[in-house]
């Protein structure tokens, strides 16, 4: 089994910045990739952002190109989300998402292991 838990969320100005880690521990596979769902009120849950195991692909809904930044570090198990210029419309809960092997997909029934989420709010 593989555990996933973000961190980093909060109450932000529009304008301002979050900075989102996911940390992985348990049975992690040597190659993965690991992305970024969000999920606001009434609404689907919607892809972010996706990066590769070596962290040289990384994939971004149009919504956050140009403001999002997906990193990782294996080292230390973790996946990153840089967020920039946030707006109200960034408002949601935040899960990171993790898929065995290779595939950059934005579906999300291709990554098996999901995270708890943790709460964005962007808000003047």
């Amino acid at each position: 089994q593989v555990q996933l838990v973000e961190s980093g969320g909060g109450l932000v100005q529009p304008g301002g910045s979050l900075r989102l880690s996911c940390a992985a521990s348990g049975s992690i596979f040597s190659i993965n990739v690991m992305a970024w769902y969000r999920q606001a009120p009434g609404k689907q849950r919607e892809f972010v952002a996706a990066i590769s195991w070596s962290g040289g692909w990384t994939y971004y809904a149009d919504s956050v190109k140009g403001r999002f930044t997906i990193s990782r570090d294996n080292a230390k198990n973790t996946v990153y989300l840089q967020m920039n210029s946030l707006k109200p419309e960034d408002t949601a809960v935040y899960y990171c998402a993790l898929r065995p092997g290779g595939g950059l997909y934005t579906q999300g029934g291709r990554y098996d292991y999901w995270g708890q989420g943790t709460q964005v709010t962007v808000s003047s």
